[in-house]
């Protein structure tokens, strides 16, 4: 589906879609199976010049904006959730708010080589005892001078122990969202430490952990944005991460939507292919209408945020529908494979199980109605 798009958007789409289909979906069963961390693949992503396209040009990013990037990672997604996550999360929430609140040193310092892939952005804002609460958190950071002394534990950290920058949330005053700052501490500084890696249902090869910090000294120039700022910093990257997700859903569902008509068309039961029977027909039907409405609504709310427009509610709208899409669809895929989308050689069980955590990051589903029915009542 290519309408709306410009000629740079359908450029983009094309060089994502080669390089998911020819490099990326021949690896995507053993990165599954090993765990391994695909470094060599976000290199080639790199190289691609995808890993800047929400980054401004005069910062060595193409600045293609929201829609460009979520045309990208829906390719990826599509035989890779695992790759698609690593490469969203680095440039929705490990990037973009760099771009949004950094100063100008700040982005000199970390912009060119983010967007080149030099560095590995990551975001660390949830906690064992702060989770949709994010307001609640506890991770402290403590004014010493010109620098701040950060304390406390992150969890559930995409990226973790991979990323060389880590943007981070910590409490400078009192309780509640306005006592949070923001932080920018890159890896290797004394005190930063790493748990190990969470065993997951899915997404293998995209590590997710603890982040330990302990005592970590962090310049007064890495804080990002005003003190008192970072629950704002914070909320607006969740907003427009919340497209990178929607579009990383719509990939995993249409993958699984190709592999199940395809297999349809070859599997032969009572003497014809199983796609001629109206059961599985009605199946794919509903597969590919609702594949197609989350992507349009995945648009809708990138286009909103590339034109500078309110896309809050848009973006809660279509990581709730595209998200609830994607596990769907990928389990009906799995159901049309029959016996076979149960076995680990054939890839649906891998796109479900992946599916499955897009219902629950970037704010459960459930917050996503609790944000937009705060959005609609404001409306009046």
């Amino acid at each position: 589906m290519s309408e709306g798009l410009t000629a740079e958007q359908e450029m983009i789409r094309d060089a994502a879609r080669t390089f998911a289909q020819e490099i990326v979906a021949p690896r995507a069963a053993e990165i599954d199976r090993t765990h391994d961390f695909p470094a060599d693949l976000v290199r080639r992503a790199a190289q691609l010049d995808l890993m800047g396209i929400i980054v401004p040009e005069e910062y060595g990013g193409t600045a293609l904006g929201h829609l460009a990037f979520a045309v990208y990672v829906e390719e990826v997604a599509a035989v890779s959730g695992a790759l698609a996550v690593i490469l969203d999360v680095h440039s929705s929430v490990g990037t973009e708010p760099i771009v949004d609140w950094g100063s100008d040193e700040q982005k000199r310092r970390y912009l060119p080589r983010l967007a080149a892939g030099e560095m590995l952005g990551a975001f660390a804002l949830t906690e064992p005892e702060s989770g949709s609460d994010a307001a609640s958190l506890q991770t402290t950071a403590e004014r010493v001078g010109d620098r701040y002394v950060l304390n406390g534990t992150k969890t559930f950290i995409t990226n973790v122990g991979v990323a060389d920058l880590y943007i981070v949330m910590a409490r400078t005053g009192g309780p509640g969202a306005r006592g949070i700052s923001a932080f920018l501490v890159e890896k290797g500084m004394k005190g930063l430490g790493f748990g190990q890696p969470m065993h997951k249902m899915g997404l293998h090869g995209s590590p997710t952990g603890e982040i330990l910090l302990d005592d970590v000294e962090v310049p007064e120039e890495n804080r990002l944005g005003p003190e008192g700022a970072g629950f704002k910093v914070a909320m607006k990257a969740l907003d427009s991460g919340r497209i990178g997700i929607s579009a990383q859903a719509v990939g995993l569902a249409r993958g699984a939507l190709d592999l199940a008509v395809e297999y349809a068309k070859q599997r032969v039961q009572f003497g014809q292919p199983i796609i001629q029977f109206e059961g599985i027909q009605f199946m794919i039907a509903d597969m590919a209408t609702a594949v197609d409405a989350a992507r349009l609504m995945t648009w809708d709310a990138a286009a909103a945020c590339d034109a500078a427009e309110p896309f809050t509610l848009l973006a809660s709208m279509a990581k709730l529908f595209a998200t609830d899409t994607a596990m769907t669809v990928t389990t009906d895929a799995v159901q049309i494979f029959g016996g076979y989308g149960y076995i680990k050689e054939f890839p649906v069980e891998r796109f479900m199980r992946d599916a499955k955590a897009t219902q629950i990051y970037e704010g459960t589903n459930q917050i996503q109605r609790i944000v937009i029915a705060r959005e609609l009542l404001r409306g009046d």
